[in-house]
């Protein structure tokens, strides 16, 4: 199992939870963007750099995602990918999308789209408040604690 993280849109302070996270529990996590990141220095935790292009990060991880890898993005479709795969897909508010609610979501997310589409002004998604910070911090030691990573062997 090993964390994906669609990085290009998410907050900061969710990666840097996310980081603390790989650590304390040794599980490889990767951010994919198609723009350099900042990533610290570690033996878990990697940055993948995609070419830029519409959807070229959320198509990346969604070819290397596999079942039980979870995976950190907002994009619906993307989340909807990776449940098909058999992954699990989480927000940075500490929502997980679900097989029994993902469709709900996307046909919610195509209406929206479509009435921006047609000039009306749906606003965007509120700021990430500090209960959003703990509720993913709080989703994500429950998810790890629920799927350890695998102890390595000693040779």
């Amino acid at each position: 199992m090993q964390i994906w993280v669609d990085a290009d849109a998410c907050p900061k302070v969710i990666k840097e939870i996310l980081f603390r996270a790989a650590e304390r529990r040794q599980i490889q996590l990767t951010l994919v963007a198609n723009k350099l990141l900042y990533c610290p220095p570690s033996r878990v935790i990697r940055a993948l750099q995609v070419p830029a292009g519409f959807d070229v990060a959320d198509n990346k991880i969604a070819e290397l995602v596999e079942t039980g890898d979870l995976v950190v993005t907002a994009d619906i479709p993307l989340a909807a990918q990776v449940i098909a795969r058999g992954g699990h897909a989480l927000n940075p508010r500490g929502e997980f999308y679900t097989k029994d609610t993902i469709q709900e979501r996307l046909t919610m997310r195509n209406f929206m789209d479509g009435l921006r589409g047609s000039g009306v002004d749906t606003g965007g998604p509120p700021t990430l408040s500090q209960g959003d910070r703990q509720a993913f911090a709080n989703q994500l030691d429950r998810f790890l604690a629920k799927h350890p990573a695998p102890v390595a062997k000693s040779g």
